[in-house]
């Protein structure tokens, strides 16, 4: 009786995560000091949750509320890797915007770095690219269990996320 196990790999956030961190910024930029009678504010840009609209009176604020966001995320456990500050920011009539958008799903040329660097650490376990996730298979717990230990030692530029453990 031959068993396989298998796992997904996929780059996501939690949403009703990341909401708490929204909500828990909006609190505590009310109530900083520094911020208090400006325009800083945190919100989510569109329904879908994909992207954050950050607004202050300057660049200091657009940090500070960065700032902010991330110490939110450390403490509900999500990857500050999701946020995607590449963005520059708009200046217009005294108000400074940012609007940092959400990392989801894993593109081909990662996908591919992952099954490669899987592939040379664990030849016995086999990697395949399904869209925008790695499926994982192998014949023991324990390998498996290693490509995750070696994927978390892994410093990517994207946050990973185990799934679907069979």
């Amino acid at each position: 009786m031959a068993s396989t196990f298998s796992f997904d790999i996929v780059s996501d956030y939690d949403k009703s995560e990341l909401n708490n961190v929204v909500d828990q910024a909006q609190r505590e930029l009310a109530n900083r000091y520094d911020l208090k009678g400006t325009k800083a504010d945190v919100q989510w840009l569109d329904g879908e949750k994909t992207s954050l609209k950050i607004t202050g009176d300057n660049d200091f604020h657009i940090d500070s509320i960065l700032d902010i966001i991330r110490k939110k995320m450390a403490v509900r456990g999500q990857s500050q890797k999701t946020l995607d500050t590449s963005k520059d920011q708009t200046n217009t009539s005294f108000v400074v915007t940012k609007i940092v958008p959400l990392k989801k799903g894993l593109s081909s040329e990662n996908a591919k770095k992952i099954t490669t660097l899987i592939r040379d650490n664990y030849p016995k376990v086999k990697t395949q690219i399904q869209g925008e996730e790695v499926r994982v298979t192998g014949s023991k717990k324990d390998e498996l269990q290693a490509v995750m230990q070696l994927l978390n030692k892994q410093d990517f530029e994207f946050p990973l996320d185990f799934t679907n453990f069979r």
